[in-house]
C-alpha cells in the first residue's frame, strides 16, 4: 500500500489530539463530523469517516411521540410495575450476575 499523505500529531496528557487539517480533508470530515479507527493484528492504526447512521423514521416518530407524552402526562407515563411481574422477573433471573460491559459471546441478531 502506498502512502498518500503523512502527518503528525502530539497526544495531550488527557490521552487527546488534533487531527491535522490536511487528514480531515482527505477522510472528507470536519468539525463535528466523526472518524473511526481500526487496529490490524500488527497494531497499524487506520482511520475512516465514519459510517453516518442510518435512521428508521418510525422509530423517530415513535421515540417522538413517547418523549411528548412523557413531557405532557409526566405523573402517569410511567408506572411502577406490577407486583406480581416484578416478582416473575426476579424468580427468571434469580442471582444471575450480569456485567453489562462484558463482550458478547457469539453472533447477535438484530
Amino acid at each position: 500500500m502506498g502512502t498518500l499523505l503523512t502527518e503528525e500529531s502530539t497526544i495531550t496528557a488527557k490521552g487527546q489530539t488534533t487531527i491535522p487539517k490536511s487528514i480531515r480533508k482527505a477522510l472528507g470530515v470536519d468539525y463535528g463530523g466523526s472518524i473511526a479507527f481500526f487496529v490490524d493484528d500488527q497494531h497499524r492504526v487506520y482511520i475512516e469517516k465514519a459510517k453516518e447512521e442510518t435512521r428508521d423514521p418510525v422509530v423517530d416518530r415513535f421515540l417522538e411521540f413517547l418523549a411528548n407524552d412523557m413531557s405532557g402526562h409526566p405523573g402517569t407515563s410511567i408506572a411502577a410495575l406490577p407486583a406480581s411481574l416484578r416478582d416473575r422477573v426476579t424468580a427468571l433471573v434469580g442471582d444471575m450476575d450480569v456485567d453489562l460491559d462484558a463482550e458478547i459471546d457469539g453472533d447477535v441478531a438484530l
